[in-house]
C-alpha cells in the first residue's frame, strides 16, 4: 500500500479528475521553459511517458504548435489499479514565434520525457556593423 505525504497533491488529482484528459478539441497544457543559446532559441517541453511517434510538430508562418498524447499502458487482466495519478490524454502548447527566428530549419530531439526545439536566429536579426560613408571618408558603427 502507498502513503500519502503531500495533502495538495490529493486536491492536484481531483482538479484533474474533474477537468477530465486532455482530448484532441480541448488539450492539456505541457510545461516549458523557453531561452536564448548563443545563436539559436531553445525550447523545451516535459512530456514524460509519450513515444515519439505520438508527438506532433507544426510550424505555420509563425505560430509553433506542439501537441502529444500519453496513452494508457496495457495492463493484464488480473492487474488492480491501487493508485493512478500520472494525466493521460492530449497536451499541447503553441508559441508565437518571432520574425527574427529561421523556422525553415528547427532542430527537433527528444530524450529522457524532454522534447527540445532549436531554432537558429536568422542571420538578418544579428549584430552587424554598417559604414557610413561621409564624402571620400567611410567610418564604422557596430551595432
Amino acid at each position: 500500500m502507498l502513503m500519502r505525504t503531500d495533502p495538495f497533491r490529493e486536491l492536484d488529482r481531483l482538479a484533474q479528475q474533474l477537468m477530465g484528459p486532455g482530448t484532441w478539441s480541448k488539450p492539456s497544457a505541457m510545461p516549458m521553459d523557453a531561452y536564448r543559446e548563443g545563436d539559436e532559441y531553445v525550447v523545451a517541453f516535459d512530456i514524460p511517458g509519450v513515444t515519439a511517434d505520438a508527438i506532433e510538430i507544426d510550424v505555420e508562418r509563425n505560430m509553433l504548435t506542439v501537441k502529444a498524447e500519453r496513452r494508457p499502458a496495457a495492463k493484464a487482466d488480473d492487474v488492480q489499479m491501487e493508485l493512478s495519478e500520472r494525466p493521460l490524454g492530449v497536451f499541447s502548447r503553441q508559441i508565437v514565434l518571432a520574425d527574427t527566428l529561421d523556422t525553415e530549419h528547427i532542430q527537433a530531439d527528444y530524450d529522457a520525457g524532454v522534447l527540445t526545439l532549436r531554432i537558429p536566429i536568422a542571420e538578418r536579426a544579428k549584430p552587424r556593423k554598417i559604414s557610413i560613408g561621409v564624402g571620400s571618408r567611410h567610418k564604422e558603427i557596430s551595432g
